[in-house]
This record gives structure tokens, sequence and C-alpha cells, in this order.
């Protein structure tokens, strides 16, 4: 009979099959040793170490390798970046891994994502987004890869547990470029040796957890000195800006106050030249009477005439002037308007934006004050136009009074003259003649004098025409005013915002007031902390408050000549007295060590030595 030869398994099968194993015992190990550590976790601890050294391994197997023109590539940083895209809150992550100085590897990249999804306790979450897309993975993947089948999704929904699990990761400090990632199998498989150790472990474990929570809280105390600084600044900003404030509030009363004076005057003006335009249509009305007797005075104020006419069309020239620069201010305002809006939505949220945003608002209040300066001076050249309108209006009707006097003058003339030709008929009928010569050339005059009626009567509805574009122009001058006032009340809203970001600021000194009353509780609970230290020990820790002088130096502590305690005896010395660091049986790590204690441990090792 032929002997069967045993079926052959897939290699990646297995590969995976071990993947998978090594996955489950190490998020179990951790999870199991977290809980009876009963703390958050260091970059230190060796479970958490060899679980990322079983995540990359699992993230690496069955990775394309990428050809370049130096060298062969296969990083699992490229599966990473793609969480991004997928998952939105993960652009966090990826910008803060970026922007690590010490990172210049794509492996160290990754490792550093790694540890910051842990943090985040959505290391799960990323992962089950990049295993639904599989058609992405594809690019970076072999189809046979733990990623593309379904170990990659039992894994990741065993993540899922380590949401248990609170670690504080210092990626910083932690060269992650250079390490090398080999799984320590001996830490599941359970020794002898193992069972005895742990009572050690748990002891230095809690005694690096004190360490650990007194320099944390070392360093939420130098950020609230920190805090107080910014405080104190704030304020100081604060009144600079309620000053600010209060003297733009004075200058928009005297502001308002220009523009009711401007509107009475403007009223007084428009009755002026309403009276004085009757009174102009009842001298014209005259003046066509008189015309008919008199050619010479119509002449003359054809000439006046004409030069009215000059000097308005000056007068309605610089007016239109005038008004194309009201209305470039008046644009530029708004735009000022507008930019003050955009500032202050976009820096709400801090405080220290108020002060560049005020500084802003006092730079265009200044420039507004100067532009109502200008519009102050063209009201004035207008109030001096109308001036020299009104002399001149004055000037007409000494014109008026002139020609009148004349007119009657020619009557008794023409009286005096019909007396004379009644006498002297007689003597006139010879001189018929010449006279039928006059009456033809008078005829003539009178059809002049007629076209100049004509001439007069246009010249009239062009000066109507006129004053009906000066009263347009009066309106859209109280429309400019009628905008003024729509912008205080915009000031008078920005005013009621900067209220609210003072109750704001209130809000966050008292938080501040509450920070520093749990820092002193911190304190006290810090003194005790070290009191039982000195218990587990055996050693004599001195208060900070009995010592007041350096052991060996016998110098007075200050400011500059900080305290310090030696790890071996507990008591207090100068930095210059205690700047040595030894390892001790309590700690492994060297810690600091006065000279004395430094002397004797060295006299003990060299006698320790052979």
């Amino acid at each position: 009979m032929p002997r069967r030869t045993p079926a052959t398994k897939d290699p990646t099968a297995v590969e995976r099959a071990n993947l998978l194993n090594m996955a489950k015992l190490s998020i179990k190990g951790l999870i199991e040793s977290a809980l009876s550590f009963g703390r958050t976790l260091d970059s230190d601890y060796p479970p958490l170490q060899q679980f990322f050294v079983v995540m990359e391994h699992c993230l690496k197997h069955g990775l394309k390798v990428r050809k370049s023109f130096l060298s062969y590539n296969k990083t699992i940083w490229g599966p990473l970046e793609l969480v991004e895209k997928l998952y939105p809150e993960a652009e966090e992550i990826g910008a803060s891994v970026r922007d690590l100085p010490g990172l210049k590897t794509p492996l160290g990249r990754a490792r550093a994502w790694l540890r910051l999804a842990l943090m985040q306790k959505k290391m799960a979450d990323y992962l089950r987004c990049l295993i639904i897309q599989r058609d992405l993975l594809s690019e970076f993947y072999e189809y046979h890869a733990l990623m593309m089948e379904e170990e990659g999704a039992v894994i990741v929904g065993l993540l899922v547990g380590l949401n248990v699990i609170d670690a504080n990761l210092c990626v910083k400090g932690e060269d992650l470029d250079s390490q090398v990632g080999v799984i320590d199998f001996s830490m599941y498989l359970k020794n002898e040796e193992d069972i005895g150790n742990k009572e050690r472990n748990v002891q230095i474990t809690a005694i690096l957890d004190q360490k650990n929570y007194v320099e944390e809280l070392n360093r939420q105390l130098n950020t609230v000195s920190s805090l107080h600084s910014r405080v104190d600044s704030l304020e100081k900003s604060n009144t600079k800006l309620i000053e600010e404030l209060a003297i733009a509030k004075n200058n928009i009363i005297k502001l308002q106050e220009e523009n009711h004076q401007l509107r009475s005057e403007n009223k007084l003006i428009l009755m002026k030249t309403q009276q004085q335009l009757e009174v102009t249509k009842v001298d014209v009305e005259t003046e066509l009477q008189t015309y008919k007797h008199s050619r010479q005075g119509l002449d003359e104020m054809y000439n006046e005439a004409r030069r009215q006419l000059r000097d308005e069309s000056q007068l309605r020239q610089d007016v239109e002037n005038e008004l194309a620069v009201q209305v470039s201010m008046k644009h530029e305002i708004e735009l000022a308007m507008k930019l003050l809006e955009k500032d202050i939505h976009e820096k709400q949220d801090t405080l220290i934006g108020l002060r560049q945003q005020l500084e802003e608002v006092k730079a265009i209040n200044i420039e507004m004050y100067q532009k109502l300066q200008g519009s102050e001076d063209g009201l004035k050249e207008k109030n001096e136009i109308i001036a020299r309108l009104e002399e001149k209006t004055n000037n007409i009707t000494v014109a008026m009074r002139q020609l009148e006097q004349r007119l009657q003058q020619a009557e008794k003339a023409q009286m005096e003259a019909e007396d004379e030709d009644k006498k002297y008929l007689q003597e006139c009928q010879s001189k018929s003649n010449s006279l039928q010569k006059q009456i033809s050339q008078k005829e003539k005059q009178l059809v002049q004098l007629e076209t100049d009626l004509k001439i007069e009567k246009e010249w009239r509805q062009t000066l109507q025409e006129d004053l009906q574009k000066e009263k347009d122009a009066l309106s859209h001058l109280r429309n400019e005013t009628q905008q003024i006032i729509s912008l205080k009340k915009e000031f008078l809203n920005l005013q009621d915002e900067n209220q609210q970001l003072r109750k704001v600021y209130h809000e966050q000194e008292q938080a501040l007031q509450e920070l520093g009353n749990k820092l002193s509780e911190s304190k006290l609970k810090i003194e005790d902390i070290k009191e039982a230290n000195k218990a587990l020990q055996g050693l004599v820790w001195l208060k900070d408050k009995e010592a007041t002088h350096c052991k060996l130096c016998e110098k007075e502590f200050s400011l500059s000549k900080r305290k310090h305690h030696c790890r071996n005896c507990g008591e207090i010395f100068c930095n210059a007295c205690s700047d040595n660091e030894l390892p001790l049986p309590s700690s492994p790590k060297p810690v600091r060590v006065c000279d004395s204690c430094h002397a004797l441990l060295i006299q003990r090792c060299s006698s320790n030595l052979p």
C-alpha cells in the first residue's frame, strides 16, 4: 500500500495564526497586568512595549516592497496615513506626528502614531476604518497579508478591550527611529522566579507612582504661575481698553451734537432759499414789464444773468465734487466696518486677540473722526457758497430797484413829451416823416426784446432744474446721516460684546482661583506622600520649613540657593553640595545624593570589588 503524504499547510496561514495568537496573549496580558497595576501606564512598562512590538509585526505582515532609486522601502507608515482621509478625527494625530522634531524615518512616525492612538483610546476605530477599505489596502499589502484576511478583523475586535487602560506616554523623548522590535516570548511563559519577583515589582511600581505624581504636581504648579502672569497682563490691557472706549464715547457724543447743529443749519438754509426764490419770482415779473420800456436795463440784466449762470455752474461743479468725495468716504467707512466685524468674529475666543481688535477699532475710529472733520470742512464751504448766493441776490434786488427808478423817470418823461406833443402838433407835422422812421426802428427793437424774453424764460427753467438737483443733494446728505446713526448702533453692539467678554474673563479668574485651591490641597497630599516614603525607606526625611541652612557648607537658603533632599540620608543641602547622582537599592535609576553620602557609597563599592 502506498504511504499517504501529510497535507502541507500554507506558510502564510501559519504566520497569520501565530501572529493572531501572539496578539491575543499580549493584549490579554497587558489588560490583566494594567488592572492589577492600578495606575496609568508609562512607556517603560514591559508588557506595553511588547504590545507595540507585536502590533508592529502584525502591520508589517504581507507588506509590499516599494522600490526606490537607492534602496527598497517597506514601512507601515503608508497605510496609517490613509486613516486621516477615512477618519477625520485622526488628522490631529497625523499633524502632531509630523511636527515631532526627533523623528526622521517613516517607521519612527508609525511607532509614534500607534502610541498616540492608544492614549486617545481610538486605535480599534482607526484600524477598523482601514480593514473595511480593502481596495485601498491592496496598494500596500499582498492578498495573503494579515490585514487583508479575517485575522485582522479579529485583532481589531480584541483592541476594543484596550479602552479600559489609561496610558501616559512621552513620545518626544524616546528614540523611536532606532528601536529594534523583537518579541520577548519569556514574558508569556510562567516561571517560579516570576511569582517571587511580583511582590518586589509591586513595591517598586508604588514608589515610581509616587515619584511620577510628585513630578506632575510640580509641572502643574509651574503652569499656574505662568497663568497668573498672563492674568496680570490681561488686566492691564483691559484697563487700557476701558480708557480708550471712554474716549471714543466722548468723541461720538461730540460728533452727534455737531450733526444736530448741521441739520438745523441746513433747515434754515432751505427756508432762506425758498423765500429768496419767491422774491425772485416777483422781481422777474416786474422785470418783464420794465424790459418793454427800456432796452438798456435789459442788456445790463442780461449780462448780469450770464455772470450769475457762470458762477452757479462753478458752484454746481464744486457741490458735485464734494458729493463724490462724501460717497467715497461712505464706501471707506463701510469697508472699515466690514473689517471690524471680521476681526471681532475671528478673535472672540482668545483674550489676547481682544487687545489687537480694540487697537484696530481705535485706528478706524481715528480715521472716521478725520473723515468727519473733512465733511465738516465741506459743509463750511457750502455755507460760504450759500452766503455768496445771498450776496448776489441782494445785488439783484438793488439792481431791480434802480430799474424801477429809471422806469418812473421814463414815465415822467413820456408825460412831459405828450404835453409837448399836444402843444407842438403843428410843428411836428413837418417832422412826421422822421417820426415814422423812428417808429419802424422801435418796432425792430420790440422784436429784439421779445427774443430776449424767450431767452430769459429758458434761463429760468435751467435755474429751477438746478434747484431741484440741490434738493436731491440735500436728501442724499440726510440719508448719509441716517447711515452714521446705524454705524453708532453697530458700535453699541460692539460694546455689548466687550461686556460679554469681560464676563468670560471673570469666570476664568474664578476657575483659576479654584485651581489654586486644588493645588494647595495637592501640596498637602505631596507632603503626606513624602512622609509615607520616609516610613517605607526607614529614613528621616526633613521638612523644607525646618531647614534654613545647608548641612555641609552651612550657607543660608534663598531664591538663588534652593533646597535639595538627599535620597540616601534624607537631609537638605544646597545645589553645590548635592550635585551627585547614584543608583540606590530603593531606585535602580540614578538619583540626587549629597557629597558625604556619595563618598561613602563609592568607598563601599570599592571595598566590595575583588
